[in-house]
């Protein structure tokens, strides 16, 4: 039991300035009532969001409505950001104890919560995989969004974490044709895996109901555009941060009648607002990851103590994934100013 007068040691990764993140040491409060201690387990980094996060391009204009859910300090830093944990709960409300969850919150070994930001994981579902709750959670609410019909010919652009997620939710819909969509040829093994139909863009199937864009390129959008059938609609799931689109409004667009729709996981669909809540949402998420098609887009892992180095090696390409899971030992170290060796990376 945690003597509520005594601090909890904590490390945590912050983005300290552009292109720059450190391990930090802090104190956490004891868990008052309706709180829970949280052991992490393991973390995911979102490359696509926390690499923008690490560049500083979160735009002045959004950057309160970007905020994560237990996110600390202020885009463009120093700032917690992340939202990809799964632990163990140590300290809290007796149903809680010993409970594996879900949390939105930043990579951290030892972190306090309440309660209700927490999501079970059920027993079929393990505790690496669940680390992609929240990158479900974003496909099931783009779902939501489009209302995919029976007999629809959809069209996913961009397979990356994101659009590989909705592809893989689509998959077991009734559809007349699914494609995912994407420029390298090595996200075909992914499709393979996935049994979903690739596609480069140029050889991609026209006339879809529905296209989701995920590949956060002016080209992917362009190329969206085209696939969408006559009065056909385009989600829109990339986030484009502080970087200018230009969209060829005068081709597709105006001429067919087609729309663009924004999908962003921050509110529940519109389509589906008034029946369910967030955490609704995360449950449903969780469940589906029973399905270990999941484990494919666990692409690497590393140690906590090497989160700064593996950041940067996401930012510069030197590292590919889909998502990388950070694991966390049962006592993390505290934080050192030393250089960590890419050779620790696994």
């Amino acid at each position: 039991m945690i003597n509520s007068q005594t601090p909890i040691h904590a490390t945590a990764y912050w983005t300290t300035a552009k292109e720059h993140g450190e391990l930090r040491a802090e104190d956490v409060p004891a868990p008052g009532p309706g709180e829970a201690l949280v052991r992490a387990m393991y973390s995911g980094i979102s490359k696509g969001t926390e690499m923008v996060v690490h560049a500083g391009a979160v735009p002045p204009r959004v950057a309160e409505e970007m905020r994560a859910p237990h996110q600390e300090g202020h885009f463009p830093g120093p700032v917690k950001f992340g939202y990809l944990s799964v632990g163990v709960v140590e300290e809290g409300p007796e149903e809680w104890k010993g409970q594996r969850v879900f949390c939105l919150n930043p990579h951290q070994d030892l972190y306090v919560v309440p309660v209700t930001s927490l999501t079970r994981i059920p027993d079929d579902v393990p505790s690496r995989r669940a680390v992609l709750t929240g990158t479900v959670e974003t496909a099931v609410n783009a779902l939501w969004e489009a209302g995919p019909r029976l007999g629809d010919r959809i069209a996913v652009v961009g397979a990356g974490l994101v659009g590989g997620m909705v592809a893989t939710l689509l998959r077991t819909f009734p559809l007349e044709r699914l494609q995912l969509v994407d420029l390298d040829p090595g996200r075909k093994q992914l499709a393979d895996t996935l049994g979903v139909d690739f596609a480069h863009p140029d050889d991609a199937l026209a006339d879809c109901d529905i296209v989701f864009h995920c590949s956060a390129s002016q080209e992917g959008l362009e190329r969206s555009l085209q696939l969408a059938g006559d009065e056909g609609e385009v989600i829109e799931m990339s986030w484009y941060a502080n970087r200018e689109v230009t969209v060829p409004l005068g081709e597709d667009f105006h001429a067919r009648r087609l729309s663009i729709r924004a999908s962003q996981v921050g509110m529940v669909a519109r389509a589906r607002r008034h029946r369910r809540t967030n955490a609704d949402r995360l449950d449903l998420a969780v469940s589906l990851l029973k399905d270990p098609v999941f484990d494919a887009f666990l692409t690497g892992s590393s140690r906590f103590e090497d989160l700064p180095h593996v950041v940067q090696s996401l930012a510069d390409g030197s590292l590919e994934a889909l998502c990388h899971v950070v694991e966390y030992p049962a006592s993390s170290p505290e934080p050192s100013p030393a250089v960590h060796n890419p050779e620790n990376l696994r």
